[in-house]
């Protein structure tokens, strides 16, 4: 049946973990501590940035958005989906309401992926040409490029959600996944998926590849540059937040890639579930620490915060 002809009584169950029922309960909890972490976390890279006036740049504003995309992320796309599937078990759900969260999933998933490339043009432009760096990276642009990437992923998610919802399906499916992703959705197909699975190589290679591969290019030209800094301690003030930004690409680009640019095997679909465990969460939640483990503005303005709050005051 298919749904683009008007069918969505189509009903999918989401197995989880649901064969290995003795780890439901401590990954419930292992989710629900991170998914507070995650929220407090990001929540407070957020407020600093707003509220401290040093961390009115353009790399924190676009740090701003980032960790507003993990927020919107976790909570709409992953985590909440998790524990509820583990507190409910099987749920059967429509298959229109998952293909809502692919599209939710799918947006956020390729604006991250502009969004990451953007914040190294600015770490290239801070580091390759500081003497014109107010002058190129003005508000003006850094609010067109976040509108770029939410453009970008909107228009990727409305192309791949499409053809999603063509494929024809039928009767109740179970899906070996905690949330629906196109590799594990592909598979409720009743049809030849060889083309489908094409598309979707070709898309993540659009989304995927080709901005990490400029993201690798302009940490050449960034790592050069910095080399010609005679001082070891300018080395490293220069370094420091592109440590952060690149390990938080290697963190994302990675295990995407390993998602969405392998041969679809019910292998590849087992291992699949367990990657998607590590960014669906872990790369959420390591993000703030990996900003502002070695960044000496974020710990000012957060010790700036504190102090503002009275019953905090020793």
């Amino acid at each position: 049946m298919d749904l683009a002809n008007g069918s969505s009584s189509q009903n999918v169950i989401l197995l989880g973990f649901s064969d290995q029922p003795w780890l439901e309960l401590p990954l419930f909890v292992i989710f629900l501590v991170s998914y507070i972490l995650i929220i407090l976390g990001n929540l407070t890279i957020i407020l600093l940035c707003r509220v401290n006036s040093r961390l009115h740049t353009p790399m924190y504003f676009f740090l701003t958005n980032f960790s507003f995309l993990d927020l919107c992320y976790t909570t709409t796309t992953t985590v909440p989906q998790m524990l509820v599937n583990f507190a409910a078990h099987t749920e059967p759900s429509s298959y229109g309401g998952r293909v809502a969260q692919l599209f939710i999933f799918l947006a956020l998933g390729s604006n991250e992926c502009i969004l990451l490339m953007a914040m190294s043009s600015d770490r290239f432009v801070a580091i390759c040409q500081p003497q014109h760096y107010s002058t190129i990276m003005h508000h003006r642009l850094c609010f067109q490029l976040v509108a770029i990437s939410w453009f970008s992923g909107v228009s990727t998610s409305v192309l791949q959600s499409t053809w999603m919802l063509k494929m024809p399906c039928c009767g109740c499916h179970r899906v070996n996944h905690f949330f629906c992703e196109v590799p594990a959705l592909l598979k409720l197909s009743c049809v030849n998926t060889v083309t489908n699975e094409s598309e979707l190589f070709f898309n993540s290679f659009l989304s995927l590849l080709i901005p990490m591969t400029l993201i690798l290019i302009s940490y050449c030209f960034i790592v050069r540059s910095m080399l010609r800094i005679p001082l070891v301690k300018g080395r490293r003030w220069a370094f420091e937040p592109c440590v952060s930004h690149l390990l938080v690409v290697l963190l994302f680009f990675g295990t995407a890639n390993y998602m969405y640019l392998q041969p679809l095997s019910p292998i590849s679909l087992e291992r699949g579930k367990m990657i998607s465990l590590f960014y669906g969460i872990n790369t959420s939640m390591l993000n703030p620490i990996i900003y502002s483990l070695r960044n000496k503005d974020v710990h000012c303005a957060f010790l700036g915060l504190v102090s503002k709050v009275p019953s905090l005051k020793v």
